[in-house]
């Protein structure tokens, strides 16, 4: 399946953002684990989220130390999450995630 960089690049927010959200990986470590991409593109991809008007906070962990913590979504924008659900199977398929 031939897909452009820019739906693949749309398709890993949405996807990163669902992972977020859902409690499955609200790190960058899980992140890694559950698609296994690298740990560079998986921060840039939660920084990235916010060009999509999804807002993704850290919440750093009470007394925790070195950044521990987890990320959640405040807002998702335009983005309908039900939609991104509905297409699961698509979007993990486009990025060739497990």
């Amino acid at each position: 399946m031939d897909v452009s960089k820019t739906k693949s690049s749309f398709y890993r927010r949405l996807y990163v953002a669902y992972l977020i959200d859902s409690g499955q990986a609200s790190s960058v470590p899980a992140l890694t684990d559950v698609t296994g991409m690298p740990r560079r593109t998986a921060q840039d991809t939660i920084a990235a989220l916010a060009d999509l008007d999804i807002v993704c906070e850290f919440e750093q962990e009470d007394g925790a130390r070195n950044h521990a913590g987890r990320y959640r979504i405040r807002e998702w924008g335009a983005i309908d999450r039900r939609w991104i659900e509905a297409n699961l199977s698509q979007i993990k398929r486009v990025l060739d995630y497990p």
